[in-house]
């Protein structure tokens, strides 16, 4: 049966805010801390040992597959930022628009730094993605 690796732990965010080498990207992640927090309304918790997730969601694909999950996080990676948004919502594409600066993989947004992107349209995709993640998987 499938394990899922990235699970919520009891890791200590600060702490690995503080490892983050680079200074600027260390900095960037304190802010992003902030906005995602009292966007979210959520209290950041690890998961796994890079990724800074805020709440979190019951899933369960058609194949049987399931886990959980925070609604949005990020994580200040080496090359860039990955922002976890919900994918598979049309409205997503909408505010990426006016998002500024990124690119996007299967299910990350990727920035370089916080002064690249419109804050407040990154406010609108926590905002957006949780409500669609608690729209699709309404917890008992």
């Amino acid at each position: 049966m499938y394990e899922q690796k990235t699970k919520e732990n009891d890791a200590d965010v600060t702490e690995f805010l503080e490892s983050v080498d680079h200074p600027k990207k260390r900095q960037d992640a304190y802010r992003l801390l902030t906005i995602f927090e009292e966007a979210s309304g959520y209290p950041p918790k690890m998961w796994g040992g890079s990724i800074i997730g805020f709440g979190s969601y019951h899933y369960v694909y058609e194949s049987g597959h399931e886990g959980d999950a925070p609604l949005v996080g990020f994580s200040p990676r080496k090359a860039k930022i990955s922002l976890y948004f919900a994918t598979g919502d049309a409205d997503r594409e909408n505010l990426l628009a006016k998002f500024g600066k990124h690119t996007t993989g299967k299910a990350c947004v990727y920035i370089n730094k916080v002064e690249d992107i419109d804050v407040e349209v990154l406010k609108e995709l926590i905002r957006q993605s949780i409500t669609f993640l608690q729209d699709r998987y309404p917890q008992p």
